[in-house]
């Protein structure tokens, strides 16, 4: 059985290939009947499939993910924490995970959707690119780190670092966040229903942050800005997108103050 955690395989890979053929005897579809997932000669695949992640292992639920025969919906079921699921999607395939993951779960996403019917541990959807990543429980600490694009739901809370150094990802929150988020944020949408932690949008550039809640301090060059009426549309567009129920008007919106974009040695002790 193959750890959790275990890392994707070379594509094509001769291990990568036993492994999916051995997670073939493992596979069910949503009725529980069992069926080929990888086999020379094998029937046409079905489209929609499910996995049991203890049973087969991290690495044969990615090689399954990432070859030819991946279905268009895969339920993965007992995942038990296991680190690295779905990661590296570059196809609209729709991934459900049924129970808690563990670290960068849907890391460099593009066009899958994938939802968490669980928590998510450290860097769920980290540098994804597009897609949707929706986890129905908590995250840990950097979520969305690094993203460039997608969309990133939370039902619950986030901790520290959500969105650091985002790129262009929208990222929704339904509770609160920690410390230092969106660290550095260069492009993208934070929003926020519940409160955020200590030096939220430390050193921001360009990203856009909405917070509903209290907001325990800002970080430098972090800024409160006024809400126009693009904003409030802006802002209505995203709660929609990631189906919260929620008034633009309650929300603040925070930005860069533009100032330590270059080092000045007049601005050394606010770095």
């Amino acid at each position: 059985m193959a750890r959790a955690g275990e890392g994707v395989p070379a594509p094509g890979g001769t291990e990568a290939g036993a492994l999916v053929a051995r997670a073939g005897s493992r596979t069910a579809d949503a009725e529980g009947a069992p069926v080929e997932t990888g086999r020379a000669g094998a029937a046409p695949v079905r489209s929609r499939r499910t996995i049991d992640a203890t049973a087969a292992g991290v690495r044969a639920v990615n090689a399954l993910l990432a070859g030819a025969e991946r279905p268009a919906e895969l339920t993965i079921t007992d995942p038990r924490g296991a680190h690295a699921l779905a990661c590296g999607l570059n196809d609209e395939v729709e991934v459900t995970i049924e129970g808690h993951v563990g670290y960068y779960c849907a890391g460099m996403n593009q066009r899958a959707t994938v939802t968490v019917h669980g928590s998510a541990g450290v860097g769920v959807a980290e540098n994804m690119m597009s897609g949707t990543v929706r986890v129905r429980g908590d995250a840990s600490q950097s979520a969305g780190a690094t993203a460039h694009g997608g969309l990133l739901v939370i039902d619950g809370n986030a901790g520290a670092r959500c969105g650091i150094s985002m790129k262009g990802v929208d990222i929704v929150v339904g509770g609160d966040i920690g410390h230092m988020s969106a660290f550095m944020g260069q492009a993208g949408r934070l929003v926020v229903l519940g409160d955020a932690g200590e030096a939220l949008g430390d050193s921001l550039y360009e990203a856009r942050l909405y917070v509903r809640g209290r907001v325990a301090s800002l970080g430098a060059d972090c800024v409160r800005k006024d809400m126009r009426p693009e904003h409030l549309a802006e802002l209505a567009e995203l709660l929609a997108a990631a189906g919260f129920d929620a008034d633009p008007a309650e929300f603040t919106r925070y930005g860069s103050a533009r100032e330590l974009y270059h080092f000045h040695v007049d601005n050394a002790n606010a770095y």
